[in-house]
């Protein structure tokens, strides 16, 4: 398990962000083989405390460790039988009846507890609250012979010997084991006893609907954050994403990839890690450290390995000053670019193995996003880097960074945090390019009209999440604000004409902040008041659809659909020969 019965750990690594309570002799000298050669890391890792912050919602899970057992052969009875001295526990048979019997024959059980045959139809759940859809349920022994064939049940804790597991994503929910070799085996038998009980950990989100780019009207636009999260934590709900806090393991993946921001991490907020990251900058330029290189890595897989490098004489480079992460897959393009402008000549990421493969090519797409971005400007190096093992940090050439450091608050909002820092790479840069080309799929870039198909119906303005796109007021007109653009598709998907494509690019400097008119025309007046209700595109358009049709067949019928609503109405009423249910 990840957590205990309170979050007291977990709150001390936030608060250090340097991971474990009692640091090792090998971290507080920086994982470097030699202390004496790096004092400016040990001098940046010194001030390395995260900054208080507002304390974190938390997520409750209540266990009373009433367990399922699901298998079908005798690790799966022998498993029960061990757990069943410490816990309430169901084995539940998945085998088929004469495989069982043969199973529970040649068996001599010591334990009494409840022994089902049945087929899952469907496992859901956290710690605390599965629940399990059961087909051809036979009670086999037990004291409740009444189940019905077809049962729902729910168990705090689940032992899953089935192959394929139940649960076949990358990272399952905390209180189920899946057994496929005796090391996972020990674990369950290990864990499964300790988690009864009442259990908190933090709430590792922040979710604002307002500013979600994943649907509207049931057009899909953005789905980035459900695609990447391994715990399926995230599903679709309508026109808007749902997370249930219990199943998320707070890798921080989906508000990495979040184009506008709507998703954010709070494990540590970004202000506090930028306060810490501008903090051990200053303290290692101020001891003379130069080329500056931050390697973020987990507390797992990650401190291991750089456990390893020390131990075997290597250590890392003493421009390389390690941060520890809950979660690496948490450094997104707002992180990377604002410790760049901070004055870290390089950021690294260690991805030792553990994280799902999601996470590894999230990763990568987001340091091949920032490198493009810090490229255009003309800084020579290799400045995003992520990589297996920290020995490949080792040797690497120096890598150019800011002339001047900046000294602005990384902001909560992501798409702000990255606008101040291309701002101020581009004020420093050794090359000032107006705009920057970027891959199909960022999520900075331009919507593009095609005049002639558009009619200036405006629904793509109506089903833009981020008001990139506005209407033109008191004219007709289609407006445009590109740093509110996020690339999500919905207006592209929405267009009933499709006059609208998408072109990832990054503006540099003001234009991206400035208003600028796609497409505009001349407003169609209504031929009887004179009041303008449309455009003369739209309406011409129409026209030319209607004319061949039936219904429009009189002059009547086409000239009233040159009519504002309020003179549509009167004629209609005015007209003898109009037909009318009240005259039927």
């Amino acid at each position: 398990m990840t957590f205990g019965n309170d979050v007291s750990a977990i709150g001390d690594l936030s608060r250090s962000g340097q991971g474990s309570l009692v640091p090792s002799m090998a971290e507080t000298q920086g994982w470097s083989s030699d202390p004496r050669s790096c004092a400016p890391k040990r001098a940046a890792l010194a001030v390395s405390m995260l900054p208080a912050n507002e304390p974190l919602a938390s997520v409750s899970y209540v266990s009373s460790g009433n367990l399922l057992v699901i298998g079908g052969d005798e690790r799966a009875l022998a498993c029960a039988e061990r757990l069943a001295a410490a816990l309430p526990v169901t084995l539940l048979l998945t085998s088929r009846p004469s495989a069982q019997a043969a199973l529970l024959g040649g068996a001599s059980l010591e334990a009494d507890f409840p022994i089902w045959g049945a087929k899952v139809a469907r496992l859901e759940g956290y710690l605390g609250r599965f629940v399990a859809q059961l087909e051809s349920l036979a009670v086999i022994r037990g004291h409740d012979r009444a189940l019905p064939a077809a049962a729902r049940t729910e168990f705090d804790l689940v032992v899953d010997f089935s192959d394929p597991p139940l649960f076949g994503h990358h990272t399952p929910p905390q209180g189920y084991w899946r057994v496929t070799d005796e090391d996972s085996l020990a674990l369950a038998l290990a864990e499964a006893p300790e988690c009864v009980g009442d259990f908190e950990k933090p709430r590792f989100f922040d979710y604002r609907e307002n500013l979600c780019a994943h649907s509207r009207s049931g057009i899909e636009g953005c789905n980035r954050c459900i695609d990447v999260c391994s715990t399926e934590a995230i599903s679709s709900v309508g026109d808007k994403v749902v997370v249930d806090p219990h199943l998320c393991m707070g890798c921080g993946a989906c508000a990495s990839v979040c184009p506008s921001g709507a998703m954010s991490y709070v494990f540590p907020r970004l202000p506090d890690r930028g306060v810490q990251v501008r903090a051990m900058l200053a303290a290692y330029r101020e001891a003379g450290g130069t080329d500056p290189c931050f390697l973020l890595h987990n507390g797992t897989d990650g401190r291991e390995a750089l456990e390893e490098l020390v131990a075997g004489g290597t250590g890392l480079p003493d421009n390389v000053i390690p941060l520890e992460a809950w979660h690496v897959a948490s450094s997104g393009i707002d992180l990377l670019l604002g410790a760049f402008a901070l004055g870290a000549n390089r950021v690294a990421v260690l991805a030792a193995g553990s994280e799902a493969p999601e996470y590894r090519e999230s990763l990568r797409e987001q340091f091949a996003l920032a490198e493009t971005i810090v490229q255009a400007f003309g800084y020579a190096g290799r400045h995003f880097l992520v990589v297996s093992t920290p020995g490949e940090l080792v040797g690497l050439d120096p890598a150019q960074g800011v002339s001047v450091p900046a000294s602005f608050a990384l902001s909560a909002d992501k798409r702000t945090a990255v606008e101040f820092a291309v701002d101020h790479l581009a004020r420093h840069a050794p090359v000032r390019p107006a705009e920057i080309a970027l891959p199909a799929g960022s999520p900075f870039g331009q919507v593009v009209v095609d005049v002639k198909k558009c009619t200036l119906c405006l629904a793509c303005a109506g089903a833009c999440p981020e008001s990139a796109l506005m209407d033109g007021g008191e004219t007709p007109a289609l407006r445009f604000l590109e740093r509110n653009c996020v690339q999500c598709g919905l207006c592209e998907n929405t267009c009933p004409e499709e006059a609208i494509s998408l072109a990832a690019r990054l503006v540099v400097g003001p234009a991206a902040r400035q208003v600028r008119v796609l497409n505009e025309t001349q407003p169609f007046h209504c031929l009887s008041c004179g009041k303008p209700f449309g455009t003369k595109r739209m309406v011409d358009t129409m026209m030319g659809r209607l004319a061949g049709h039936s219904m429009f067949a009189g002059g009547d019928a086409l000239r009233r659909l040159q009519l504002c609503a309020d003179c549509r109405v009167v004629d209609m009423m005015s007209n003898k020969n109009e037909v009318s249910v009240l005259k039927l």
